[in-house]
């Protein structure tokens, strides 16, 4: 099964700086034991038959990597257990989560991993780590509705008829060739001349997308210290947590969408932070990377990625709440009403693919002779502020992904999901990302950077907070007024 481009673009991404696989923590209401978190993975492996095969690389890079059953699979490899120290709180808990999910998922075997973690009392830690070429924000969520269960009292799923057997490995040779017959394919149903019939056909389309790619050069953002050097390899979380009630009550008087109104928490946020580190602001935007879903019905239950993005320009000036929102809710509408989200998938989609042969160097990554290991030792340096300054930015600064999930309790072995705690990916010199989490009538705000470029997170994370209660308040007053 070969990987798509898209998927397959996660895998020559990757670096020992930014590895590339999707996390959360989830913690439960009670100390789950190892044999049982294994014996649940042992009943339920088969539900799940992606976690059973291992990437495989074509040799010369031919092709897209393709996944091949693992003749070696082995559970315990992938269920892994893991002391804190006793005592724990649930934060150094946390923080030992975040240093285990640091490192690369090991290459030779199935790229997915689930570390239980125990120490605290009462509370038990599931680290699971998914590489982005298996999934995306989406597809996880999906994927979360196989391995936990809505009822404490569930039992267990039919079990196969008959025992895993994988399928023979592929040899080099039959790599390669698969990889040329199919290339061979492509030339004759994806030729220039096609490739430019659908690009007349979705001119249009494509128009907007390169207005949109084009304002990165024209209309270049603030480069926030987070921005100002290249992604090193450690992490550290902050996270918050909301009731969903209290976002409908901000919709319900103040308008706007629950995006939008996270957008107003973390923009805001971002902005407070930049101004107390003395960065010239004045007349400054930032941009914003937010993952859009363009899954199909039909494509719901498959692993993979099917995502594009739109990119909000913000003020980097701190501003009033209600300001904020009427800016945010601005530029989201102006946003969907150009179709920019439809009009980058249509672009991705017309454009011809990046030859694998030219991705080569990337077979290197994850093995002995890995340069972005050495990369990782050696940072460049951060590019200092003069009197709030950096040269202008043409990137975006940060991510903020917002993954609808279940809105009743889930349950492991019996023992309940109380929070989940996502880990987005870091790379380049994007140093700073959030990930929001909807979960039984919550919301949860995750925030993770690389320390070395935002040493502070705790200040955003705090400012989000008093964002977050601003907007209540102003959202309380509103409707007191209309009371009256």
């Amino acid at each position: 099964m070969r990987l798509t481009p898209t998927d397959a673009a996660f895998i020559y991404m990757e670096s020992a700086s930014g590895p590339m696989h999707i996390s959360s923590v989830y913690v439960l209401d009670g100390e789950l034991t190892y044999d049982q978190l294994l014996t649940r993975f042992e009943k339920r492996i088969h539900l799940i038959p992606a976690y059973r095969r291992k990437l495989q690389l074509v040799p010369l890079s031919l092709g897209h990597p393709v996944w091949v059953d693992d003749p070696e699979f082995d559970l315990t490899h992938h269920v892994v257990h893991h002391h804190a120290p006793a005592g724990s709180t649930l934060e150094e808990a946390m923080d030992v989560a975040v240093a285990l999910n640091e490192p690369m998922l090991d290459r030779d075997r199935p790229l997915w991993k689930m570390i239980l973690i125990e120490g605290v009392p009462g509370k038990t830690l599931l680290l699971q780590m998914t590489h982005h070429a298996m999934i995306d924000g989406a597809s996880g969520i999906e994927l979360t509705m196989v391995l936990y269960d809505l009822d404490p009292r569930a039992g267990e799923p039919v079990p196969p008829n008959e025992p895993w057997t994988p399928e023979p490995m592929p040899t080099a040779a039959q790599l390669m060739s698969d990889a040329i017959a199919e290339n061979m394919r492509h030339f004759n149903t994806d030729n220039p001349l096609q490739l430019l019939a659908r690009a007349v056909n979705n001119s249009k389309m494509l128009a907007k997308a390169a207005e949109v790619m084009g304002r990165f050069v024209q209309l270049p953002v603030i480069t926030a210290p987070f921005n100002a050097g290249a992604v090193g390899p450690q992490r550290k979380v902050g996270w918050m947590q909301k009731p969903f009630a209290d976002i409908r009550n901000i919709r319900k008087h103040l308008g706007g969408t629950i995006n939008d109104i996270v957008l107003v928490v973390v923009s805001e946020a971002v902005a407070r932070y930049l101004q107390s580190h003395n960065e010239h602001v004045d007349g400054q935007y930032m941009r914003i990377m937010c993952p859009v879903n363009v899954r199909t019905e039909s494509q719901e239950g498959a692993l993979g990625n099917q995502v594009s993005a739109i990119f909000p320009r913000l003020s980097a000036q701190p501003m009033d709440c209600l300001q904020r929102l009427n800016a945010v809710v601005a530029e989201t509408e102006r946003i969907k009403r150009d179709e920019e989200a439809q009009a980058l998938t249509v672009m991705q989609d017309s454009m011809p693919n990046i030859p694998p042969v030219a991705m080569l160097a990337s077979q290197l990554i994850g093995t002995p002779l890995d340069p972005t290991v050495l990369a990782a030792r050696f940072l460049a340096p951060v590019v200092p502020s003069v009197g709030g300054y950096r040269p202008p930015y043409l990137g975006y600064n940060f991510t903020c992904t917002n993954v609808p999930g279940v809105q009743v309790p889930q349950y492991m072995c019996g023992y309940e999901v109380t929070d989940t705690i996502g880990l987005l990916v870091l790379n380049g010199n994007v140093g700073f990302s959030i990930t929001i989490l909807s979960y039984n009538k919550k919301l949860f705000f995750s925030f993770i950077c690389e320390p070395r470029l935002l040493p502070d997170l705790d200040y955003i994370v705090a400012a989000a907070d008093d964002v977050f209660q601003e907007l209540l308040a102003a959202a309380a007053t509103k409707s007191q007024l209309r009371q009256g």
